[in-house]
């Protein structure tokens, strides 16, 4: 790939945890991990613009506490610096650390402009593909790189997780904690919580999602990235919906629930945000659908440590998400004026209420069937939350010029986060060919002329 040949390794090593009297440990996969093994890796790229007074000394010493602040933060962490394996002589999977075990970090340098790489686009996939790592052979779960772009005029970090040792909330708390030893916080992130023993499994659900799984545990690799092969025409935009537009989606919402003698139900941000760009997404795909009558799904995660009983922390480290599958039918959703918002609005909000309801835990074991029933129709999956704050992932100098999460950037996925300009608004990223490209710019504008912006 010819992005490729414009990176440049310096090296690569490994960073081991700063605390040489760590001792092994062995973190019990549970079923809200044991579904991701084979999946691919969550890949995400910070992109950072470094003042002019950043010379080479001084690029050099950040790329310098990067490592440090990195090796302080893996002993609390430290489970990441190790491997998936199965627990001797058992089936069960498990994260196993052992002295000695570190997280792979390569430092790079790319012919490439910060300015161009940051743009809110369209930006070629595959010119930021190079920028995030491969995990490590040996179902190694946590991998970075550091990359100075051209001139020194901007920093780009690559994260690669496997989805197995944590969800988003996970590996962000990972981000926040290392960002500010490197930046020298005064006030720290909470530590993580890594007792995997909180979360029951009455209804043997890891036996259920592990069906299907090689025996031998040894035989089985991870898939290392989600980005290995792109497309050169496959482009990625950022739509921004401001606090101003949030309240404008929210009004027409609550408009259409009037004409439809509905009762009005309550729309946060986030559930605006997926409102207006579902049914944007498929108003751009309209020309291309054969049958009005067709379903198409939307799915989104849905955080259950406050849901659990007994409740896990906040801070718990691992997994402990479900989906929610919204789905309505493609002549509805691409109705015309705000009709099409209010249906989208209409399924997203079932599907939330379902999978927040008391009973809903007893469907957990058929939740692998769904999610490939709704592949399979076709659906638009969301990637990330606003509520991870990526924007504020600072190492010191300064808070990322763009955030992209790469392992998103395909058709159909939906990746989100927080506005970078902290006004409270949502910020998208959606890929498309370049013909798609300019399909759906022309639907979201006549979606935003329909809200009244």
């Amino acid at each position: 790939m010819g992005a490729d040949s414009n990176l440049c390794v310096l090296h690569a090593d490994v960073v081991t945890p700063s605390d040489v009297d760590l001792p092994p440990h062995s973190l019990p996969l549970t079923f809200f991990d044991v579904k991701w093994l084979r999946g691919p890796p969550v890949q995400r790229l910070f992109l950072y613009r470094l003042q002019d007074h950043h010379h080479h000394g001084n690029v050099q010493q950040l790329l310098s506490d990067l490592r440090a602040s990195l090796s302080k933060a893996l002993n609390l962490f430290y489970p990441l610096a190790g491997h998936v394996r199965l627990a001797p002589d058992t089936n069960r999977y498990e994260l196993f650390y052992q002295p000695g075990d570190g997280v792979s970090f390569t430092v790079a340098e790319y012919d490439a402009d910060v300015g161009d790489l940051a743009s809110d686009g369209p930006v070629q996939v595959a010119m930021l593909a190079p920028l995030v790592p491969s995990l490590p052979k040996g179902r190694a779960v946590l991998a970075l790189q550091a990359t100075v772009l051209l001139g020194g005029r901007g920093v780009a970090l690559g994260v690669t997780m496997h989805h197995t040792a944590g969800d988003d909330a996970s590996s962000t708390h990972l981000l926040h904690t290392w960002a500010a030893l490197c930046n020298g916080a005064v006030e720290m992130p909470p530590p993580p919580v890594l007792d995997h023993t909180l979360v029951a499994d009455p209804r043997g659900l890891y036996d259920i999602y592990c069906q299907g799984m090689p025996s031998g545990g040894n035989e089985m690799e991870f898939v290392t990235s989600s980005v290995s092969s792109v497309p050169d025409d496959q482009l990625v935009a950022t739509f921004t919906l401001p606090q101003e537009v949030l309240t404008a989606i929210k009004e027409a919402l609550a408009g259409e629930a009037t004409r439809h003698g509905a009762p009005p139900r309550r729309c946060s941000s986030t559930l605006a945000a997926y409102t207006f760009i579902w049914s944007c997404y498929y108003r751009a795909k309209k020309d291309q659908e054969q049958g009005h009558a067709k379903t198409t799904h939307f799915l989104f995660s849905v955080d259950h440590r406050a849901r659990l009983k007994p409740p896990l922390p906040a801070t718990y480290f691992g997994n402990c998400s479900i989906p929610a599958i919204a789905v309505t039918r493609h002549d509805e959703l691409t109705a015309a004026g705000t009709g099409g918002l209010f249906a989208a609005f209409t399924a997203i909000a079932n599907a939330l209420e379902e999978v927040v309801s008391e009973g809903y835990p007893e469907r957990w074991d058929g939740c692998g069937k769904r999610v490939m029933e709704a592949a399979k129709a076709g659906m638009m999956f969301v990637v990330g939350s606003p509520r991870f704050r990526v924007y504020d992932v600072d190492f010191g100098f300064g808070r990322p010029a763009k955030v992209v999460a790469v392992s998103g950037a395909m058709p159909g996925a939906m990746p989100v986060a927080d506005a970078r300009n902290g006004d409270g608004g949502v910020e998208v990223g959606l890929t498309f060919s370049a013909g798609g490209m300019e399909h759906f710019q022309r639907c979201f504008s006549d979606a935003m002329h329909a809200i009244g912006m």
